[in-house]
């Protein structure tokens, strides 16, 4: 049930795609809430290895990860704010932009299993380096990196 990447306009500032999954929502879900797993789903490739953070993230939790952009290493350490359990986790970045994960189950289509839709939104609305990150390009080459991690996940769980 694969469908095609769709961008998702949410208003200004805010890159989000969205796909449906073939697999059930706490399974995804659990990907993500998990840090340790996030340099495995990030189609970037900027994401790298856990330095540190609980293995399941809950509201207010830190956690950090190891990045490389344009062949400089570095880290960041990230703050969850927002999270329902199977259907939405949010952090912030250090600077202030956020990344959003929301999951929805959809109705079954007979007997092929179960399907996700995914949404994943990077939100600079309210980043006081919004400019900058717009004069960057990383608005454009963020929403490149949801689009390949949204199609990692498919090829996964084709």
């Amino acid at each position: 049930m694969a469908s095609p990447i769709e961008s998702v306009d949410l208003g200004r500032r805010k890159v989000a795609r969205r796909a449906v999954i073939d697999a059930a929502a706490p399974e995804l879900f659990a990907q993500v809430a998990d840090p340790r797993r996030h340099a495995d789903l990030d189609g970037s490739g900027t994401v790298k290895a856990t330095v540190s953070g609980p293995e399941r993230l809950a509201l207010g939790d830190k956690f950090s990860v190891n990045m490389r952009m344009f062949g400089f290493p570095y880290r960041i350490t990230s703050t969850v704010t927002a999270f329902e359990p199977d259907r939405l986790i949010e952090w912030r970045h250090p600077f202030g932009h956020r990344w959003r994960w929301e999951f929805d189950d959809l109705p079954a289509a007979g007997d092929d299993g179960p399907h996700t839709q995914v949404t994943e939104v990077f939100d600079y609305s309210t980043c006081p380096i919004a400019k900058g990150l717009e004069l960057g390009g990383f608005p454009g080459k963020n929403g490149d990196g949801i689009t390949a991690t949204l199609l990692g996940l498919q090829r996964r769980y084709r």
